[in-house]
């Protein structure tokens, strides 16, 4: 439990970029980068209806924040703080991006590729594997998705 709550500060941001996200239009996903440090160097939200981009994904965006800042693609040492489960492009993002800690909220059993549905981020064929903490302020997450889907809906 400890090692969950050592991210809560960091899920707390990725949370307010995710209801940003929601009111726009979006799916409520937020992240943030933190660098070795703890440092936020990178943040992102969901923009994919926003920019009309199907890769405007909150992990994409927050990863290109955080090498722009860094001013190499290379993220070693970094962690990405995202409130959902990263799906498969996202997955390969982080683990051509050589994050060294992925953290995230809620398991996305439908398109999850960091343990649910597959595992790519951990992968022992590809050249890195990331370490995941996952549950992190997980029922916070799970409000807002259904909160943001039940708004769809009626």
């Amino acid at each position: 439990m400890q090692t969950k709550q050592r991210w809560d500060r960091a899920m707390s941001r990725a949370l307010l970029f995710a209801n940003t996200s929601g009111r726009e239009g979006d799916v409520p996903v937020g992240a943030v980068v933190l660098d070795p440090d703890g440092n936020v160097i990178g943040r992102g939200r969901n923009r994919r209806e926003a920019d009309c981009d199907p890769t405007a994904h909150a992990e994409i965006l927050a990863l290109r924040e955080a090498g722009q800042t860094l001013g190499s693609w290379n993220l070693s040492g970094c962690t990405l703080v995202v409130t959902l489960e990263p799906c498969t492009m996202c997955a390969g993002a982080i683990v051509n991006s050589r994050v060294q800690r992925l953290v995230f909220g809620a398991w996305e059993p439908n398109t999850g590729a960091c343990g649910s549905v597959r595992d790519v981020v951990r992968d022992v064929r590809l050249n890195h594997q990331v370490e995941v903490v996952s549950g992190v302020m997980q029922d916070e997450v799970e409000v807002q998705l259904r909160a943001f889907f039940q708004g769809l809906r009626g």
